[in-house]
This record gives C-alpha cells, sequence and structure tokens, in this order.
C-alpha cells in the first residue's frame, strides 16, 4: 500500500523532477505534486509525494534536510478532514417575525 507525504517549506524553485529524484533514493515514487496558487499559478512551496515502498525512510532522512537554504518539513501526509474556521449557520436574514 503507498503512502503519501506531506513536503513543505521547498523553495519556489524546486521542481517535480528534483522532488522525485530525491526521494526516489528511498523507494518508488508513484507521483508527485506541487501545489500551485489558484489564482497566480506560482508555486506554494509546498507538495506531496506518493510512495510504493521507502516512505518512512525518506521521511526520517529528509526531514528538516535543507535544500536552496530552506529546512524541509517532511511527514506523512493527513486527510484534510475538517479543517475549522468560518462559516456556517450565522443569521443576519430579515425574520419572519
Amino acid at each position: 500500500m503507498s503512502k503519501k507525504i506531506y513536503v513543505g517549506n521547498l523553495p519556489f524553485s524546486a521542481s517535480e523532477d528534483e522532488i522525485r529524484t530525491m526521494f526516489g533514493e528511498f523507494g518508488t515514487v508513484e507521483s508527485v505534486a506541487l501545489i500551485t496558487d489558484r489564482d497566480t499559478g506560482r508555486p506554494r512551496g509546498f507538495g506531496f509525494v506518493e510512495m510504493e515502498n521507502g516512505a518512512d525512510e525518506a521521511i526520517q532522512a529528509l526531514h528538516q534536510k535543507d535544500m536552496d537554504g530552506r529546512s524541509l518539513n517532511v511527514n506523512e501526509a493527513r486527510p484534510r478532514g475538517d479543517r475549522g474556521g468560518g462559516g456556517g449557520g450565522g443569521g443576519g436574514g430579515r425574520g419572519g417575525w
């Protein structure tokens, strides 16, 4: 079973090929997705790597590793779930009194 890994604090110049090569040293990389801003298309400095094997070794070896002057944040990705915040029920409408 594959494992999804979160990679944060990436340099904005990082490419999918660079990330694939870095993680590929530890096992089989199934996919790499670097997240970009929806409006500008610019990198947001984080992404996800999905590995068939070697994920735990990659996490341990690459967490806090320096990449172009930035210390990577590497850990197992968590499901999005409820992100909390905002929204919901508030009133504000005109009641039918």
